[in-house]
């Protein structure tokens, strides 16, 4: 297993560098794209339903391939050497050609994120298959991560093809045994799932959403089962962290909920890069 990135050789790391910043820019599309295409989805089905008027059919399709990408502050096209990963954003200083309005911190990060998540999973598995499947498991968290964090949405779109992935490629205990991937998906959905009614049932109120108990499954499908508490255990401990300081400060209502995906995602995309390095936490 290398444990150096020179280990691979310029070349190599240069192209997986690559690969995981593309994926890092295409990772923007899908999170600003994907909760205005459910939102849309939604009101189309909500107007049916009701038999009101819903969004233009004749209107321009909006998926993740078209329109073509563009400043949302006054519609100029996104030019290609206006989107060039990283660089393109600090030659343009985050700020759009056209009208100078700011872009997002957000584009450049996810993309960095999507080349160490490709990093660290052939560091962890090697030149592989295996590293290549670990590589498609971060970016789905950093994807979900994001989402949530800034929609409070975990789409079934997203967390439900993680779930049934991790248990494919345990098929032939890439990560873990089948058994215990199983095992693991249904524990990691019942886990929350019984907290969030604990939690209901005692304060009459919702600590949690849906999402949450899905995205925890996924993740049980790809770690086993064994991996869950530490999981959870440091999405807690992350998730007080950022935010107990903001309440006892009286910067932040103690009553405003906290979106748990990302800490969760975060705990997840840890556990699996370093599992072999800290087994005696996660018990496997």
């Amino acid at each position: 297993m290398p444990l150096d990135p020179m280990d691979f050789g310029f070349a190599a790391l240069g192209g997986l560098l690559f690969v995981g910043l593309c994926v890092g820019s295409f990772l923007n599309v899908v999170i600003h794209r994907l909760p205005i295409m459910l939102t849309r989805a939604w009101r189309r089905e909500a107007a049916a339903e009701l038999g009101a008027a819903g969004d233009d059919p004749a209107a321009e399709p909006f998926n993740l391939a078209v329109p073509r990408s563009h400043c949302p502050a006054c519609g100029e096209p996104v030019k290609a050497l206006d989107n060039i990963p990283i660089i393109s954003w600090i030659r343009l200083r985050g700020r759009c050609p056209g009208c100078a309005a700011p872009i997002s911190l957000r584009y450049p990060l996810v993309e960095l994120l999507g080349a160490l998540a490709a990093l660290a999973a052939a560091l962890a598995f090697g030149l592989t298959w295996t590293a290549l499947a670990a590589a498609v498991f971060l970016w789905a968290l950093i994807a979900l991560a994001c989402i949530d964090f800034e929609t409070g949405l975990l789409p079934d779109q997203l967390t439900l093809p993680l779930l049934w992935c991790g248990l494919l490629v345990n098929v032939p205990g890439a990560f873990a045994t089948l058994a215990s991937a199983v095992v693991g998906a249904a524990a990691g959905y019942l886990l929350l799932w019984a907290t969030y009614w604990g939690f209901k049932l005692v304060t009459g109120k919702e600590g949690m959403g849906y999402g949450d108990f899905k995205l925890h499954a996924a993740i049980g499908a790809w770690l086993g089962w064994q991996a869950l508490p530490a999981v959870v255990l440091l999405a807690a401990l992350a998730g007080i962290l950022y935010a107990l300081p903001p309440i006892l400060l009286g910067r932040r209502d103690r009553n405003v909920p906290i979106r748990f995906g990302p800490f969760l995602a975060a705990a997840g995309g840890l556990a699996l890069v370093f599992r072999d390095k800290s087994a005696w936490l996660l018990g496997i």
